[in-house]
Formats: structure tokens, C-alpha cells, sequence
């Protein structure tokens, strides 16, 4: 139980982190979390873990943070500012990706000792790299639309909890599917397809659970602020 157990306090570890920027900084840090988010999470999606009798990678708590983020500004900012965070994350994702690609390019010196280590990280593979940059922006994009529409249909403090897990939950599913049908579709035999889409999603809806307490303490901070210093 060692794995699930420092699994849950790096989870409380990252939400926890994130309301800290939100509290010192407000909506710009979020900006900022969302597009610090996606390039770790991408650096963190290289490991693999025991979890729950499952093999999961490691990405998925800070990729979780990403929603919450985009969330709690489509809650308290609208439609609208939480696109333009989705567009900042992806964009930040694709200068990470060219970046280190040509980066990579560069031939190492004789005591060089980090290339290894960098084509490990950052060698992906092109069906990898491209599952990972359509399932950002697609999910994402979803997440906010569907998020605004459960807005909506249910208004009011009392059904933050429904819309924060209803979006998060189908936009995860989401995700899962492009990434795994762009990525790995196709290099496997369906059966193991499944399981690793299965793993995957499973992992990302106890994620998008846990952030359920984070959004109302969010909530709370954005009511602290109203008054104070207003955006």
C-alpha cells in the first residue's frame, strides 16, 4: 500500500499547490498553472506506476490539476476566459514539444551525461506526441463547453460538486479515448487496448473525484477575495 498511499498525498500535494497559487495570484496564476501543468504532466507520463493493482503512469494527478483550473475560471470568469486558458496550456505544450525536439538535435560533447536521459523524456514517438496534443486541446475544449452547460441547467452553489465531476469525468473519458486511439490503437491486440484505456480512465475519475473539495475551497477563497481586490 506504500504506492497508493504517497499517491493520495501527492494528489492532496498538487491540489493543495494549485489553490496556493490561486490564492496569492488569482486568475493569472491559474493561467500560469494550466500551462506548467501540461508540460509536467507530460515529463511525469514517462513513469509508470503500481496502483490499485493497476499499471498507471504518474501524469495524471497534475494532469487532473488542469481541469480544476480551467474549472474554477469558467466558474468564477465565464466561458469565454476559460478557452483562452486552454489555448495557453496547449500552446504551451507544443513550444515544450518543438523546443526539446530540436534540442535534442544538437550533438552531445564527450562528457555529455543529460542526452540519454533527455531522449528518454523527450524522444516521443510521433503518434505519442500528436495523441497527446489532440487529446489535450479536444478534452479540454469539451470540458469548458459541457462545464458552461451544466452551469446552466443546474446554476447555484448547490450543484458545484455535479458540474465540476460531471465535466471533468465525461471530458477525462474523452481524453482517454483520443489518446489512446491516436497513440496506441492499432500497436496492440484490442484486448490489451482496452485494459490500457480502461487503467488509464480509471485512474483519471479518482483524480477528478478528489478535486470535487478543492473547487469549493476555490469557491471560498474567490468570495475572500471579492471586496478585497477585485479582478
Amino acid at each position: 500500500m506504500q504506492n497508493e498511499l504517497l499517491w493520495l498525498v501527492f494528489a492532496f500535494l498538487n491540489f493543495s499547490m494549485l489553490m496556493v497559487v490561486y490564492r496569492i495570484f488569482g486568475k493569472s496564476g491559474l493561467f500560469v498553472w494550466i500551462g506548467m501543468s501540461t508540460v509536467v504532466a507530460n515529463i511525469q507520463v514517462v513513469k509508470t506506476i503500481e496502483l490499485f493493482g493497476l499499471t498507471a503512469t504518474l501524469g495524471n494527478i497534475i494532469y487532473g490539476t488542469a481541469y480544476l483550473a480551467t474549472d474554477i475560471i469558467n466558474e468564477k470568469y465565464g466561458k469565454k476566459e476559460a478557452k483562452k486558458a486552454v489555448w495557453m496550456g496547449f500552446f504551451t505544450l507544443i513550444a515544450m514539444t518543438v523546443m526539446m525536439q530540436a534540442a535534442l538535435l544538437f550533438k552531445p560533447g564527450t562528457e555529455d551525461i543529460a542526452q540519454a536521459a533527455m531522449e528518454t523524456f523527450f524522444g516521443l514517438a510521433p503518434k505519442i506526441a500528436a495523441g497527446s496534443l489532440a487529446a489535450y486541446i479536444i478534452s479540454q475544449y469539451f470540458d469548458v463547453w459541457i462545464y458552461a452547460q451544466l452551469k446552466r441547467i443546474f446554476p447555484g452553489t448547490k450543484y458545484l460538486w455535479l458540474r465540476n465531476n460531471g465535466s471533468t469525468m465525461i471530458s477525462q473519458l474523452l481524453d482517454s479515448a483520443v489518446f489512446c486511439g491516436i497513440a496506441f490503437f492499432g500497436e496492440y491486440p484490442f484486448s490489451v487496448w482496452m485494459e490500457i484505456f480502461f487503467t488509464t480512465y480509471i485512474i483519471k475519475f479518482i483524480v477528478a473525484a478528489i478535486d470535487t473539495p478543492f473547487l469549493y475551497w476555490a469557491k471560498r477563497m474567490h468570495l475572500d477575495r471579492v471586496g478585497k481586490n477585485p479582478e
